[in-house]
């Protein structure tokens, strides 16, 4: 996946998201990495109708956060909709999933060393 390029103290950067190129991350699973802050790393995630996360997604180091920007987002027996905001500790995993498609804005952040 490619690096994206981190927001220098003082910088103030704007980007179009669909212009960013997408990673495939899986069948139906576009990543694009944005830019962020040391220790924040920020994404926007599509799912086409009927994808799933291609592995069990582990946050041993980091926590992560993500907003239902349109569609579903299945995580177990919960559904997700739009303007839903979804959070993971320390020590958590999870497997996304839907059947409608979607995008989500997450990002994760890396704990102190």
């Amino acid at each position: 996946m490619v690096t994206p390029e981190q927001v220098a103290p003082g910088q103030t950067l704007s980007v179009d998201v669909d212009g960013v190129p997408p990673a495939e991350a899986g069948p139906g699973v576009l990543v694009r990495a944005l830019p962020g802050v040391p220790g924040v790393r920020t994404w926007v995630v599509d799912l086409a109708p009927g994808a799933e996360w291609p592995s069990l997604d582990v946050h041993e180091a980091c926590s992560e956060g993500y907003f239902v920007v349109s569609g579903e987002v299945v995580e177990g027996d919960r559904v997700h909709g739009p303007g839903t905001y979804v959070a993971f500790g320390p020590g958590t995993s999870h497997r996304p999933r839907t059947e409608t498609g979607a995008r989500v804005f997450g990002f994760n952040h890396d704990l102190p060393a």
